[in-house]
């Protein structure tokens, strides 16, 4: 098996790399998608979120209010402290717990947003970043999901500089272009990534 992280900021296109490396056969667990999962209503995760933020941060149907929750951690680096020990701890057990089930020959691509941020790096056999200028990530973020200029910057700014991401990758993926290329160049880091698999696995 080879486990691999995967990162790249916002709207540097990372989502689009993992789903045509899925196309291709790669293992996903996705960290944003499971921590979304662990405090669905019923888990112990929102039940812990809600002892420590109050019940204000439940929508009327009972779910978790994201934007009222972001609202209260965004700027609040203790609370977002407080919200990360809830969550992290629950979101890497269920992460091993997908990769333990995957055979012995996978590619294994864990999706981690905030990899760079979180120094978490070394819990990987290889680092893939899909990287975009900040030019080019703006241009997305606005354009493309209708977010403000200053929305944006500021949460292009919350994130690792992109020099901080490039330092910790093994690989690079240039999402700095059109989309058309982006599926060869995937296709040429898929194929070595299923060669490293392969030889880490024996065969």
């Amino acid at each position: 098996m080879l486990k691999v992280g995967l990162t790249g900021g916002i709207g540097a296109g990372k989502s689009e790399v993992s789903r045509l490396l899925v196309a291709r056969g790669a293992v996903l667990i996705d960290a944003d998608k499971i921590a979304r999962e662990v405090v669905e209503p019923g888990t112990p995760g929102l039940a812990a979120v809600v002892e420590a933020f109050g019940r204000e941060v439940l929508a009327p149907d009972g779910s978790l209010d994201r934007p009222k929750l972001g609202g209260i951690v965004f700027a609040d680096p203790e609370r977002l402290a407080v919200l990360n020990s809830i969550v992290h701890p629950l979101v890497g057990a269920r992460s091993a717990e997908l990769e333990a089930s995957a055979s012995g020959d996978a590619v294994v691509v864990h999706d981690v947003p905030l990899l760079a941020e979180n120094g978490l790096a070394p819990l990987y056999d290889l680092v893939v970043v899909v990287d975009a200028s900040p030019g080019t990530q703006l241009d997305r973020l606005v354009r493309l999901r209708g977010m403000s200029e200053e929305d944006a910057r500021a949460r292009m700014a919350a994130q690792a500089t992109r020099e901080k991401r490039l330092e910790i990758a093994d690989v690079v993926i240039d999402n700095d272009g059109p989309l058309d290329g982006l599926a060869e160049r995937v296709g040429a880091v898929w194929e070595d990534l299923a060669r490293r698999a392969r030889a880490a696995s024996g065969q």
